[in-house]
């Protein structure tokens, strides 16, 4: 009997052990199956929101948002020396430093040193051509006719030129327009990069006595925006971090000419949940610089003479930004440019973005001074860790204490396009 017991408690601990065991290899294989769809929902999400290429001032680990990194060498720029402005070669983010995630192209240029901005200022805006903002219908005797619109002019196509003759103005198209006798116009339209020529012919109106195109057109805009920075090296300025478009077609405007112009804060109106506020300025007579630029990623011009006491700020490449605390430098009222202190809660390296970053305003004084991010402010410059990092670009509607912001890099690049 006490064997026989024994042997039934030998079996019974070698059971419960078995039991045991089982569990925690069911545990392991589930931290394992945790662990590989961890990984491959990193490497998943790596592919998409990864850039395409990378820009880097130096050689080395260059570690995109902590968890992935590239490693780069001297050796792989072949043909690279050091007064190449711009090399590139292909290569390949990890994750960990180990797991292949995507190719991607780095671009090894110079550090950068630039003046730091802030300044609200004036933009006058001259388009290169007339911009079409809009066709409309001309009472006729035969009913109401569109001839623009029957011509193919689109909203948002520039007039280059009538007859031949180049068109500088609104006034201009006007004049040439409502001095016919019902004779065609041949009108070179530039449409999304491309001339095209095309036949307008006007139609008699009745009502007002003379022959008409139906057609509206604008040569011209002003508004304001913040300064990002000023480049030494080709006495630029940078501002926006956005195109300046056409508020009726959308349309980025070509320039042709333009000034920046000296403004002095007289008024902000607050944001609120969803609707933005607006910095109120007064335009002074004094240029400080002509605009030369307006593309997808901001505006920019020539300075006069580059402004004093500014002090130089090195610019972080895309890949040394960091969520957390930054500074944000902008001008809302009679004082000049101020730091606020703000929080940069998410990092999208998506190509050609203008929202790269969002931007969260914790400074309690600059909430209640504008409510959070107000029209105005774009392109003030944002800074972490001692380097710009970004500029400011738009508000969001739905939470104004919010905003989206561009990555600095793609800015300065761009600012060395100006001869």
């Amino acid at each position: 009997m006490g064997a026989l017991s024994a042997h039934i408690f030998f079996f019974s601990v070698n059971n419960t052990f078995g039991d045991y065991m089982k569990k925690i290899i069911r545990i392991i294989d589930g931290c394992l199956a945790a662990v590989l769809c961890a990984v491959f929902a990193l490497v998943a999400v790596g592919s998409s929101a990864l850039p395409d290429s990378v820009i880097a001032y130096s050689l080395g680990e260059l570690t995109i948002d902590k968890i992935y990194s590239m490693r780069v060498s001297m050796n792989d720029y072949v043909g690279y020396t050091s007064d190449t402005r711009v090399s590139a070669l292909d290569g390949e983010i990890r994750l960990f430093g180990v797991i292949p995630v995507k190719s991607a192209r780095v671009v090894k240029t110079e550090e950068r040193d630039v003046l730091l901005g802030g300044e609200c200022f004036g933009i006058k805006l001259y388009s290169d051509g007339v911009m079409v903002v809009g066709t409309k219908d001309v009472e006729t005797a035969q009913g109401k006719l569109n001839p623009a619109k029957a011509a193919g002019i689109e909203k948002g196509d520039i007039i280059i030129s009538v007859n031949g003759e180049k068109m500088l103005s609104s006034e201009q198209v006007e004049e040439v327009f409502n001095d016919n006798n019902g004779k065609s116009y041949d009108v070179t339209l530039k449409r999304n990069g491309n001339l095209k020529t095309v036949s307008l012919t006007p139609v008699y109106s009745h009502a007002e006595g003379k022959y008409k195109v139906g057609i509206w057109v604008r040569d011209s805009t002003a508004g304001i925006g913040t300064l990002t920075f000023y480049n030494p090296v080709n006495n630029s300025l940078a501002a926006l971090g956005h195109p300046i478009t056409d508020i009726d077609t959308n349309e980025l405007i070509p320039i042709l000419n333009g000034e920046a112009v000296k403004t002095s804060v007289t008024k902000v109106y607050k944001s609120a949940d969803g609707q933005a506020g607006s910095l109120s300025c007064d335009f002074s007579d004094e240029a400080f610089g002509s605009l030369v630029m307006n593309t997808d990623c901001g505006i920019y011009g020539v300075l006069t003479s580059l402004p004093e006491n500014k002090k130089l700020i090195p610019v972080a490449p895309a890949t040394e930004v960091e969520r957390g605390e930054a500074t944000l430098y902008c001008t809302v009222d009679g004082e000049g440019v101020k730091p606020f202190d703000v929080k940069i809660t998410r990092i999208s390296y998506a190509q050609g973005s203008e929202k790269n970053l969002v931007i969260k305003v914790t400074d309690e004084a600059l909430l209640e001074k504008t409510g959070g991010i107000v029209q105005g402010m774009s392109g003030s410059p944002v800074v972490q860790n001692g380097k710009l990092v970004g500029a400011l670009t738009h508000v969001i509607l739905d939470d104004p204490e919010k905003g989206y912001a561009i990555f600095a890099d793609k800015m300065v690049e761009e600012s060395l396009n100006i001869a």
